[in-house]
């Protein structure tokens, strides 16, 4: 479900109005951390706990009681057969070590074996590029080879190429290099005696000058010129006597010289003195992922050209070097053709298709496997031991922090179900997750402990914040200083909605409503002020037909005028259609809405509350504005997992219709008891009519 979202910025400096409400958040935005003593004793953690899954398979979070009679969450995981970290194996192949994508490495084990090109689709952070790297080590045993390139002597700007096995090229270059030594050695011999029998003549004729004049020259002309050995010794382009397994490129982000191979220039290339051509071939990252992987991440963002380029070597499993500045001496060398039989692994997002070449996508498609990766997986006592296995790599991997303790691995699987975002499901982005484990890392060798406990896991969080929650931070400090909106009495036509910045950091975002004479003569229309996204113009227009059903108020002579504040950098989104729907209503019955209530949820036009994305962000953000209330749909229920330090702060109200909307925010009076009544009535209605009608019942098609 598309949610409300608004970019991050720079927060402006707002103007104070005029009527002033004192809020209760605190502040300090940014709480100290609560003891990790794991108590549960909230009614919303308990609400939460309580919201069983239908699915076997999924675990929720269950409570236990000690020994002293306190209720405590139940630790995710049965840790009897390790105490920490250190404690479990890492798989040595990185294909092994991949966490929640086993569909994924299925297809690239199959890629492997058949040397196969392949296309991954997927958010940042979801394991892209360690797949590629974890093929590298699948691929089938080939005989790699090393790629020497030698002068042609009929043609110095036609380098010739050889191809031998691994290790040997380095062999043929340390042998041609000792007898270009041993040349050299016997030409300085030569250069020597023939300066001293010129010094000797000299003295014997008493030449002295012409003897120096001579021995000079003569050791300059030796200095001209070079064994024929030396001028014919090769230059390794390609070395892999090194390598265990394929090699493995990353090309992201690599120019066409980088990527494609390039010869540099020569200044010198006059008068004898230059570098010579082969000397000046540089090898691409294709040519030096032959019988290998070549990893290119974002590739739609490389030059239509450089595509073209790639695709050819693609095909051909070989691609001759030249220079790539067209004003470069390199521009007039061209090798023979290199070879580079590599396997593609191309990714990015899924926008990334727009720019990719369409021969590019054709050849993979048809010649290998496309791969749309997932970004959270269930949550099932397995995968949870997965993340566990994630934890210690991370760890090992880093090398420069504790172990985990089993209470800080807790604390990192109920992170991963918070920002999966959904319910009975761990988050997939262990890029963001890492670095988490990171943070709590740092924060444990800052203290001198030997673990990383869970405590050090919550302090870390406050430092690991990203730049859009950062920004939600300061932005709630400003619009308590300026009161943009209200956190307690009641306003006709002023509503709460709550929004998402970034992946997940929530903001209250003010909607406010008011209802004016028509400007068209026609009929009445709903105006929106703020910079809103296709989908929430969408929504809004929906809104008019719930009206209409709901309220049966004659708004033809009327305009409604719907304002988002502070809705700088816009909303996308159909989840703020509900809190468009209450302050119309509100505005339109002239009932005050209550303003300690906030309210999130995508609105159908039958008035069914639909879920909604970044439940949990929400939520807190509402809490951290001195919201007492929010109005949440049901489905969502399952999806909330709060901090510890919001439990106490907030309560959560489920709700499925518009009707329970209206209940729950609509300050009670005679004018809220008329309309919920006549809502009731409208939904009665249309309900009978339904479930009565014996054409809608034989014939779901009769019109």
């Amino acid at each position: 479900m598309e949610e409300d979202k608004v970019m991050p910025t720079e927060v402006e400096e707002l103007e104070p109005k005029e009527e002033i409400v004192d809020s209760p958040v605190e502040d300090n935005i940014i709480d100290e951390a609560d003891e990790a003593d794991n108590v549960a004793d909230a009614d919303a953690v308990e609400e939460i706990a309580e919201t069983k899954s239908e699915d076997k398979d999924s675990l929720e979070v269950e409570f236990v009681e000690d020994d002293e009679g306190n209720r405590r969450i139940k630790p995710m995981l049965d840790y009897e057969s390790i105490s920490n970290t250190a404690d479990i194996e890492v798989p040595p192949l990185l294909i092994d070590q991949v966490i929640g994508h086993e569909e994924s490495v299925e297809t690239i084990k199959k890629a492997a074996k058949q040397r196969r090109n392949v296309l991954l689709i997927g958010d940042p952070g979801v394991g892209k590029s360690m797949l590629a790297k974890g093929m590298a080590e699948l691929l089938p045993p080939e005989v790699l080879q090393d790629v020497l390139v030698y002068p042609n002597p009929e043609d110095s700007n036609y380098p010739l190429i050889r191809t031998v096995p691994a290790g040997q090229g380095k062999k043929i270059v340390k042998a041609n290099k000792a007898n270009a030594k041993s040349g050299d050695e016997k030409k300085m011999m030569i250069t020597m005696f023939v300066t001293a029998a010129i010094f000797v003549l000299g003295l014997m004729y008493q030449r002295i000058f012409e003897a120096i004049i001579a021995a000079l020259l003569v050791i300059f002309i030796s200095m001209q010129i070079k064994p024929r050995v030396s001028n014919s010794a090769p230059k390794l382009l390609v070395n892999n006597g090194d390598k265990r397994f394929a090699p493995f490129m990353d090309a992201t982000g690599a120019h066409a010289g980088a990527l494609l191979g390039d010869v540099r220039h020569d200044p010198y290339q006059s008068g004898g003195l230059g570098t010579p051509a082969h000397e000046r071939v540089e090898s691409g990252m294709i040519h030096k992922a032959h019988k290998g992987v070549l990893y290119i991440d974002e590739i739609g963002t490389m030059s239509m050209k450089t595509q073209q380029e790639l695709l050819s070597a693609m095909q051909e499993k070989k691609y001759a070097i030249t220079g790539q500045s067209e004003n470069s001496s390199g521009a007039m060398v061209r090798s023979q053709a290199v070879p580079c039989d590599f396997v593609l692994v191309a990714s990015g997002n899924i926008q990334v298709l727009e720019g990719m070449h369409i021969a590019m996508r054709s050849r993979i498609r048809g010649y290998g496997y496309e791969v749309f990766m997932k970004d959270y997986m269930e949550d099932t006592e397995e995968n949870r031991r997965k993340l566990v296995q994630f934890v210690a790599q991370e760890v090992k991997n880093d090398g420069r922090i504790p172990h985990f303790a089993t209470d800080a691995l807790d604390e990192i699987i109920l992170e991963a179900k918070r920002r999966a975002g959904r319910k009975n499901a761990l988050t997939l982005r262990l890029r963001e997750l890492g670095g988490l484990v990171r943070s709590s890392g740092d924060v444990a060798i800052e203290e001198g402990a030997d673990l990383v406990t869970a405590e050090h896991v919550v302090t870390a969080k406050r430092f690991a914040r990203t730049l859009e929650q950062q920004i939600v931070d300061r932005s709630i400090i400003q619009r308590k200083e300026y009161s943009v909106f209200h956190s307690s009495g009641g306003k006709i036509g002023m509503v709460n909605g709550l929004a998402v910045m970034g992946d997940r950091s929530g903001i209250v975002m003010p909607i406010a409503a008011e209802m004016a004479p028509a400007n068209s003569k026609n009929e009445g229309k709903i105006i929106v002020t703020g910079k809103l996204g296709e989908i929430a113009l969408d929504s809004v227009q929906n809104v008019s037909a719930i009206i209409k059903k709901y309220t049966q108020v004659d708004i033809s002579n009327h305009d409604i005028h719907v304002q988002f504040l502070q809705s700088y950098d816009g909303v996308e989104g159909d989840s703020a259609s509900v809190s468009i729907t209450a302050a119309v209503i509100s505005a339109v019955e002239g009932i005050p809405i209550d303003q300690s209530v906030a309210l999130t949820g995508s609105l159908s036009v039958r008035g069914d509350v639909m879920p909604i994305g970044g439940a949990t962000a929400k939520i807190e953000a509402a809490a951290e504005a001195g919201i007492k209330k929010v109005l949440l749909p049901k489905s969502n229920m399952d999806d909330v997992m709060l901090e510890k330090k919001y439990e106490d702060m907030i309560e959560i109200i489920p709700i499925e219709t518009i009707e329970d909307v209206l209940e729950n925010i609509l300050i009670n009076g005679s004018k809220k008891e008329r309309l919920i009544k006549k809502m009731r009535e409208i939904s009665g209605a249309v309900t009978s009519k339904v479930s009565t009608d014996p054409m809608t019942l034989s014939n779901p098609s009769h019109n």
